[in-house]
């Protein structure tokens, strides 16, 4: 099925980023530590024994590795080529299936999931809140759904903003570029921009000093891989959309989520919502 809530140079864009950057280079320390932060907000104590439940937009599985595990079956979605990484790299768990289907294919009955999830993808999709409306259309009533979407810098400073701003010239560049230059581009990033900024909010927090204003701090206690992936994310996709605390919470509300929570903590904007 074609689906027509999908932008086809996005969907080949992370294909090419997923086979590139499998994750097979992070160390389980740090892929708990980055699962964590995504999944604090998640209420594991209310999923029923066995749940199954889904994985939209699941690239190599990296969310998919530590949540197999807790429950049931998991269905690992995606519609590009990474969804081959994810089988290479779940191949040792027997409760995942994979489906290679878009957003909106409805490739799961309606009303059959104990829970879903969708970190850094909705956000990639023309309309993000249809997209969500068919995720959360997949659910069980009481059923919880974690999104994580780009956040529009509505807590941080007006300079972080206008930095922000300039900074989509060089994605609205990189991401029209061929495969190649546009990794060149983006391990460039990584290499002057991110690891700098990064290490020095790293030995700024060391001496105590409070690093939330420094662009990239999140990225600290990252490993240079991190870095390079993240950079790739941001600046070689080309449709990214952002969103407001405020425009998530209603986003939720209108695809019928109730209960909404927000991680108080980076990164931003990750929730969970009920399905009323």
């Amino acid at each position: 099925m074609t689906s027509p809530n999908k932008d086809e140079r996005t969907v080949e864009s992370f294909g090419d980023e997923w086979e590139r950057f499998d994750q097979s280079a992070l160390t389980t320390e740090e892929s708990t530590s980055i699962f964590e932060n995504y999944f604090a907000v998640f209420p594991w104590e209310q999923l029923p024994a066995n749940a199954s439940g889904f994985d939209m937009g699941c690239g190599t599985g990296r969310w998919a590795r530590h949540v197999a595990p807790r429950v049931g079956v998991l269905h690992c979605i995606d519609p590009s080529t990474a969804l081959n990484v994810a089988r290479r790299n779940l191949s040792e768990f027997g409760n995942v299936n994979f489906h290679s289907a878009a957003v909106d294919d409805s490739c799961l009955p309606e009303g059959s999931q104990d829970f879903g999830y969708s970190l850094g993808v909705l956000h990639h999709i023309p309309d993000t809140e249809a997209a969500m409306r068919a995720c959360v259309r997949m659910l069980k009533t009481g059923a919880p759904f974690l999104v994580y979407l780009y956040y529009a810098f509505d807590n941080r400073s007006a300079a972080l903003r206008t930095l922000w701003r300039a900074s989509e010239l060089g994605r609205s560049l990189i991401s029209r570029m061929r495969p190649t230059a546009k990794h060149a581009a983006s391990d460039v990033i990584a290499t002057l921009i991110y690891y700098p900024l990064a290490r020095f909010s790293r030995l700024l927090a060391a001496w105590g000093f409070p690093v939330g204003g420094i662009p990239l701090s999140f990225y600290r206690d990252r490993s240079f891989y991190t870095m390079r992936t993240d950079s790739r994310d941001r600046f070689g996709t080309p449709l990214e959309q952002r969103f407001s605390r405020k425009q998530i919470a209603n986003m939720m509300v209108h695809c019928g989520l109730q209960s909404i929570t927000f991680s108080s903590t980076e990164p931003y904007w990750c929730a969970v919502g009920i399905k009323q």
